[in-house]
């Protein structure tokens, strides 16, 4: 059997066809960066103090009841104690003037008992003020997020598996209808632990459509297409999806209607079930011939051109030997697929996730487009740099990496003229 990039080399690579996966698909990422990164602004900590009940209190009383403290050399407000009510409550009574009558730092201190007045210069409400996630109960604004990429982790690992066994096309679907769903009933949440279920299953959702639809694009478009759209195109999408989220942020300035207005554009995608086939490659693994050529032809038909009377001539489903089942122990089996697991892992455990204040990494870093040398290097020429991942501004490739990649060459495929480093 022919290779299938040779079996369907007669769609040509740029045809209709081609165009419409192309720019469908990276419009289907939007949403995942619109997601990924709405977190920064759903969390956000508004300035906040202790809620100070109607009490009959002088203005000065009013003023002073919430302790002064030094943060990072700035005099501030206490954001979790107050000077207690009933004492506060008795010194006004009494006419007594902080400050001059009173020394303020004798005063007993409580907590926030009647909860916390947050400011609304930035916005109107986020999950903290929501919930009340400050003081004691602070660590559940870093959790909320760590939720949602465990989610990321979760889908990683599973969405690769449901697209072999379900196909790409219906876990892309199906996924995409997960962070919709998710994300709209995030916005009505009664409590922080249901919006951390959500927003768990919502990150799922978010890494398993990404992954499927990069998978799907990958497997359908060819050639020059094909490494554009796994290096550029899935890269522009997410970009173009989070440079548009603080745009969101701004005008909606409650964490509820933030929400709303993520979830809507995944409704907007539902017709592109009829736009994007499924995967003829995967097709074919499971021995779907028939339905796979109806895919060519019809693709053939979209761009004008003459599909041949049989486009995958001599093609078995099965061999003689019963198909391997493929599994994540494949990945160590073999010398060479094993070699090619353990610098990739480096490539993940070294790669400085640089966020925008960590310029210090980003500097020290070798870009990312090293990457491909390092997948040309193990012989895999058709490769791709992944220069953006979901959830980190960019991906920097250790210089180590590289070394390591060179020793695994000299000792399968003999000597370059020079380290691969010193291609920078």
């Amino acid at each position: 059997m022919k290779d299938y990039d040779e079996s369907t080399a007669f769609l040509g690579q740029w045809g209709r066809f081609q165009q419409v996966v192309f720019f469908l698909l990276c419009a289907s990422i939007v949403p995942n960066g619109l997601g990924a990164f709405s977190v920064v602004f759903l969390t956000d900590i508004p300035r906040h103090h202790c809620l100070i009940p109607e009490e009959n209190l002088t203005q000065d009383w009013r003023d002073a009841i919430i302790p002064i403290e030094v943060v990072n050399g700035k005099r501030e407000q206490s954001r979790c104690s107050r000077y207690r009510l009933d004492v506060v409550r008795n010194l006004s009574a009494q006419g007594f003037i902080p400050g001059r009558d009173v020394n303020l730092t004798d005063l007993e201190q409580e907590g926030c008992v009647d909860g916390w007045s947050y400011s609304k210069d930035i916005y109107q409400s986020t999950l903290v003020s929501e919930f009340d996630l400050v003081c004691s109960d602070q660590w559940k604004q870093p959790f909320t997020s760590t939720a949602c990429f465990l989610g990321f982790l979760v889908g990683s690992f599973i969405s690769g598996q449901l697209s072999d066994r379900f196909g790409r096309k219906p876990v892309f679907f199906t996924t995409m209808a997960v962070q919709t769903t998710f994300s709209f009933c995030q916005a009505f949440s009664p409590s922080w632990t249901v919006f951390t279920i959500l927003i768990f299953f919502n990150g799922f959702g978010q890494i398993s459509n990404y992954v499927s639809g990069f998978v799907l694009g990958t497997e359908i478009l060819t050639g020059d297409v094909r490494v554009i759209f796994s290096s550029m195109g899935v890269c522009l999408g997410f970009a173009i999806g989070y440079m548009i989220l603080p745009l969101v942020a701004f005008f909606l300035r409650d964490w509820k209607s933030l929400l709303l207005a993520i979830s809507l554009p995944g409704v907007l995608y539902i017709p592109l079930w009829w736009f994007i086939p499924e995967s003829p490659r995967w097709l074919l693994s499971q021995g779907r011939v028939e339905e796979a050529e109806a895919i060519v032809r019809k693709a053939a038909k979209t761009n004008r051109v003459e599909a041949p009377t049989v486009i995958f001539k001599d093609y078995r489903a099965h061999d003689d030997d019963p198909q391997e089942h493929l599994n994540v122990i494949s990945l160590v089996k073999t010398q060479s697929v094993r070699s090619t697991t353990v610098i990739l892992c480096l490539v993940g455990r070294t790669c400085g996730c640089c966020r925008a204040d960590d310029l210090e990494t980003v500097q020290e870093c070798v870009c990312c487009r090293e990457l491909a040398k390092v997948q040309a290097l193990n012989g895999n020429h058709g490769g791709s740099c992944i220069t953006q991942h979901p959830g980190f501004e960019a991906v920097c490739l250790n210089e180590y990496v590289l070394d390591v990649a060179y020793s695994y060459y000299q000792q399968n495929h003999g000597h370059l003229n020079k380290p691969p480093h010193e291609y920078v």
